[in-house]
């Protein structure tokens, strides 16, 4: 935070505190500081504010800036200032001081009292700052400049080219950004504000490309492998996990236009709308990764995007055993389950990787099996030859023409599927999915959210009810506990890692009560040095009750992997 002080004759002195940011001074009234004195250009400097640095640049004004009374700085180049200096700008003085203006400490009320405070709550905690990922090309303190550049040259762009009505016009792709390239480098050459070198223009115009036609500064972050989530609270606050940990960006959109230009590119090629009637969409992008957004007036920080990241290449089982997610004997029980046709529920608490789980067990699903996935945004990537992929849609603009997942189970039924994928039970389609199941369609795979396996059943119980009808409780514990043999339960530890803490059987009802039995489970035993889960994959002792089954089916599975 910068306090500036503005002295101009025949006018009181004014003062203003500033944030980090660029601000441009000059006579005219657009600018983010306007002086009213002689001597003053209508766009005269640019005074740039930033944590570690303030710097003032000339732009080319007829009277040049002066600092602490000095010859003149030399035009369109950054100088550095320190607190306290003057700047003369025309006949307008302005002292620039860093502001010292610390919250006031709250009162000793300890002092005389009898009674003693505890050391531990003497005070509060250090607020522990989030890690900054370096992710733009250009250096921190040309950052607000370009983001003035930028904000400019979107305008006048606007102004310029229409690219939402050139894009449904049915004009290439290529097409697209090749005009939209030549109009920002003409309109980059017509800007007043200094431009950078050569090296950092052709970045620049790129940037401005991408967020002209593309997702702006989300095009270098989607490409990164690393990359597992992508965050953005608003147009300058973009925030990534990398490796289970939460990292803050230093790049950013130029305003919240740019921010819903880039929601509206996801959602429109799926023929889905976001506006003020309708300011929460779900959708998807080509490589399969998850989008949701959220707009004003719902989002009170302006624009609101979270896109869960798909892996370019899927996760393969060899995969999760290596990344600690699971071991060798429980992904080789698992296939072995999916082979002789038995029923899965994933479990598990949002962000723990059920779909990534559920997409390496489809993987296992037979080439020569007829399969339909039903989703609500399609990010299942099989690859069997005989498949069926079906996603819900929302409602139109006049309220009608949705359909639900529950719709599409229902749909699928008569589709003669040999296998039932559902990327998430979370209504009423529970109940069908039961039914399917209960009729002829083993072998089927769904998620669920829970956070334990008996936790995962009550969520089930729940979402029949959903459905409509007022069955009794112990006919729907009947429907589970003879549709679902397997209840796998993934889980995400505080250090990010995501680990299957429970494989389970679905044994059989006593009484009004759905019995298991966990054949796997996973021992959490400590902490490493890095902060990493140490813990080991074991089984209980348990013998699934369908090893028949896998003995008929002549399948190999070693009994021995169930001894402890």
């Amino acid at each position: 935070m910068v306090e500036i002080t503005i002295s101009m004759p025949d006018a009181p002195v004014s003062r203003a505190m500033l944030e980090n940011g660029a601000y441009i001074i000059g006579s005219s009234s657009s600018c983010h500081i306007p002086l009213s004195a002689t001597g003053v250009s209508r766009r005269h400097a640019q005074l740039i504010v930033a944590d570690s640095r303030i710097t003032i640049m000339d732009l080319g004004s007829s009277n040049g800036t002066k600092v602490n009374n000095r010859e003149s700085i030399f035009p369109n180049t950054p100088t550095t200032i320190a607190s306290g200096d003057k700047l003369t700008i025309g006949r307008a003085e302005i002292i620039v001081r860093r502001s010292t203006t610390a919250p006031a400490k709250a009162p000793d009320t300890t002092a005389g009292s009898s009674i003693p405070q505890p050391a531990a709550y003497s005070s509060s905690p250090e607020k522990e700052n989030i890690p900054v990922l370096q992710t733009s090309a250009f250096p921190a303190e040309l950052r607000p400049a370009i983001q003035e550049i930028k904000h400019q040259a979107h305008r006048e762009l606007l102004v310029r080219m229409n690219l939402k009505k050139m894009a449904l016009s049915g004009i290439s792709h290529e097409e697209l950004a090749s005009r939209a390239r030549a109009m920002i480098a003409e309109i980059l050459s017509q800007l007043t504000i200094p431009l950078p070198g050569e090296e950092s223009l052709k970045l620049l115009e790129n940037e401005l490309v991408q967020e002209a036609i593309g997702l702006g500064p989300l095009e270098p972050l989607l490409a990164r492998d690393d990359i597992t989530e992508i965050m953005v609270n608003g147009p300058d606050q973009i925030y990534v996990e990398k490796q289970g940990v939460i990292y803050r960006t230093d790049t950013g959109f130029a305003d919240d236009s740019q921010v819903l230009s880039a929601i509206e590119r996801i959602v429109a090629p799926l023929g889905r709308r976001i506006d003020e009637s309708s300011p929460m969409v779900d959708a998807r992008l080509a490589d399969g990764s998850r989008v949701n957004a959220i707009i004003p007036p719902l989002s009170l920080t302006g624009p609101t995007i979270t896109i869960r990241k798909f892996s370019k290449k899927p996760f393969q089982a060899a995969d999760l055993i290596r990344f600690g997610s699971i071991s060798d004997e429980m992904m080789r029980f698992l296939s072995v389950c999916i082979a002789v046709r038995k029923n899965i529920i994933i479990s598990g608490g949002t962000g723990s990787g059920k779909t990534t789980l559920l997409n390496v067990l489809s993987s296992f699903l037979p080439n020569r099996e007829r399969i339909v996935t039903i989703e609500d945004a399609a990010e299942l990537q099989l690859h069997q030859e005989h498949l069926v992929r079906l996603e819900s849609r929302p409602p139109n603009i006049e309220g009608r023409g949705a359909v639900t997942i529950r719709d599409l189970v229902r749909n699928a039924l008569r589709m003669r599927p040999d296998r039932i994928v559902v990327g998430e039970c979370r209504g009423g389609e529970a109940l069908d999915m039961l039914q399917a199941m209960n009729t002829g369609h083993d072998g089927s795979l769904t998620t669920v959210h829970a956070n334990t396996p008996r936790d995962a059943l009550a969520r089930l119980e729940t979402l029949v009810l959903m459905a409509g009808f007022d069955l009794p409780l112990r006919a729907i514990r009947e429907q589970i506990a003879s549709a679902i043999n397997i209840v796998v339960q993934i889980s995400r530890g505080r250090d990010g890692s995501r680990k299957v803490v429970n494989i389970s059987e679905i044994t059989k009802m006593e009484g009004d009560i759905i019995t298991m039995q966990d054949i796997f489970t996973y021992n959490h035993t400590g902490w490493d040095a890095d902060g990493r889960m140490v813990g080991e994959f074991k089984p209980t002792g348990s013998i699934p009750s369908f090893m028949e089954d896998i003995t008929r089916a002549k399948l190999d599975l070693d009994i021995s992997i169930f001894t402890p």
